[in-house]
């Protein structure tokens, strides 16, 4: 797991890899894949697929989690900048 998957997962929270990829600058299979990747090393889908996306009991855990994990890194950067 790094920041880039945990920022690409808060954006495809949007329910909507079309529209997230869009807002990231990438390809909607780029952000597919890395979504992927995130669930496998998780080892736990983090969204149910169909017509639309909806998020599983883990991915609701993960956008918590993830929120925290980006709002440190942003802090610590914040900080660092100011050494």
């Amino acid at each position: 797991m790094n920041f880039l998957s945990l920022e690409y997962f808060l954006i495809a929270e949007e329910k909507n890899f079309s529209r997230a990829a869009d807002k990231l600058f990438v390809s909607q299979q780029s952000l597919s894949e890395h979504v992927k990747k995130l669930e496998q090393e998780l080892g736990t889908p983090l969204f149910k697929r169909g017509r639309s996306l909806t998020l599983t009991v883990a991915g609701e855990c993960l956008v918590t989690g993830a929120q925290e994990i980006l709002d440190a890194q942003s802090r610590m950067l914040q900080q660092i900048a100011f050494v």
